[in-house]
Parts: structure tokens; sequence; C-alpha cells
């Protein structure tokens, strides 16, 4: 009964009308557009340099004693030749107990920042979850996985969240994962990833944090991540240069 009291004011109010709300796209068409968007974004990243700083803890098992410690800051810049270059500004000794090998060098660069552009989409299964908020954002969410996975390759496997209005991600909680040798006792935590808007168009990495346990064949070791992405500077600006007939000069008035 209530629910029709106010749907005839609404009608008496409106002239008959209900206002039409714009349903939600269906979950292939969220995908195709935030892959594009995220094809426009990895292209624009591009074009910006920034500051990365890493701290990796090894912790006792309560998670409140450091056994072990690795950091590095760098600064993404461009050489004389425009082209991109890491620069260490900040490297202590290192002392951590466990050995950094190249999947985890290739996940810091490209899982945790994690971009899913058409050119990739074809390499996962996105199922829809539903919608939810991140951080008071109303997003669609989706499970992502490797359909296939490639020798040399890394690829992200968790639950990432899409801005419902800009169709870009704006979190992401996973791993990496991979194809390893056979006997080979390599773990990868779980991690979490937010984006920000920096240029009031694309949403960037900006905060990764991992809390997690790995389990090796021999023990487990906890171990805390953080890694922060700041600074972030448009380099250049993007020009195109037409050619075509020759301008003639106007005389230079006294």
């Amino acid at each position: 009964m209530r629910t029709l009291l106010i749907r005839s004011l609404l009608l008496a109010t409106l002239g008959g009308a209900l206002p039409a709300f714009a349903a939600d796209p269906g979950p292939d068409e969220i995908i195709r557009r935030f892959a594009a968007k995220e094809a426009e974004f990895r292209k624009a990243r591009e074009n910006y340099t920034y500051r990365q700083s890493l701290k990796f803890e090894e912790l006792d098992p309560d998670g409140r004693m450091v056994q072990g410690k690795w950091e590095l800051t760098s600064d993404i810049i461009f050489g004389p030749n425009k082209q991109r270059v890491e620069k260490v500004v900040y490297a202590p000794m290192m002392t951590l107990h466990l050995a950094i090998t190249p999947q985890d060098e290739q996940d810091l660069r490209s899982v945790q920042p994690f971009v899913l552009t058409t050119e990739d989409i074809g390499k996962y299964n996105i199922d829809y979850i539903g919608k939810e908020n991140a951080d008071e954002i109303p997003c669609y969410t989706f499970n992502v996985r490797p359909k296939t996975m490639v020798k040399g390759e890394r690829y992200f496997e968790g639950k990432i969240w899409v801005d419902d209005r800009d169709f870009q991600i704006v979190k992401t909680f996973g791993k990496g994962v991979g194809l390893l040798k056979k006997n080979e006792d390599n773990q990868f935590p779980k991690f979490e990833t937010y984006r920000q808007q920096i240029d009031g168009k694309y949403w960037f990495p900006v905060y990764t944090h991992a809390d997690d346990v790995l389990h090796f064949r021999d023990s487990d070791q906890r171990i805390r991540m953080v890694v922060k992405y700041q600074n972030y500077k448009r380099f250049g600006a993007e020009t195109s240069v037409t050619f075509g007939d020759e301008v003639p000069e106007t005389p230079k008035k006294p």
C-alpha cells in the first residue's frame, strides 16, 4: 500500500511519467569498455615519470619482529633519447634470507600494478560477480584468472574492481601466477593494489600492500610488502606536424 501511494504521488507530480534510470550494461559490454579504457591508460602512463618505493620485510610468525629487509627507491624517468629508464636513488644493503627471483621482479613491474587491456582479455577468464563499493566508489567486480599459461610469462589471478562511471580498474586483490620449473619452490604473496585519479582522466596505481605467509616445502615465512607510486608527472607533450601548401608572406606594416 505504501509503495502504491508513493508511486501515485510521483505520477501525479510528473504528469504520468516516472523518471527513467539507465540500466547497467551487461557484463560483456562492461568488459569491452573497461578493457578499451585500460588500453588508453597503459599508453598514457608511458608518458609519465614517477617515483616507486619498495619496502619488503621478513617477519617472525607473530608479525612483530623484522628479521630481514629489502628497500629500493627508484625514479622512472626518460633518458636523453626519450627512452624510459629506472634510476635507483636509494638502495641500502639487503638483509633478506629469501632469494628475490626474476618472477618476483616481474610481478613488481607488471602484475602488482595490473592493467587489463583489450589486447590482454583473451588471455583470461573474466567472470562477473556483481556490484560492490571500493572505498565508497560504486564498482563492477570480476574474478580474473589466466586461461592458459605460457612459460616465462607472469599473470594475475584474483579480483578486480571497475569504476561504474569511468570504466577503469580502481582496485585489485590477488597474486602473481605462472609456470615454474619442476621442483622449483617459489611462492608468491597475495597483494592489494589501489589506484587514484591523477590527471582527472585516468586511475593510476598509487599503493600496493601485502601481508601474507609464504608456505615453502621446508618452512613458512611471513612477509610484509609496501610499494608506493608517487609524484606522477607528464613528460613533454604530444604534438603533430601537418605539412601543406606554402603560406604567402604578408607585407609588414610600417
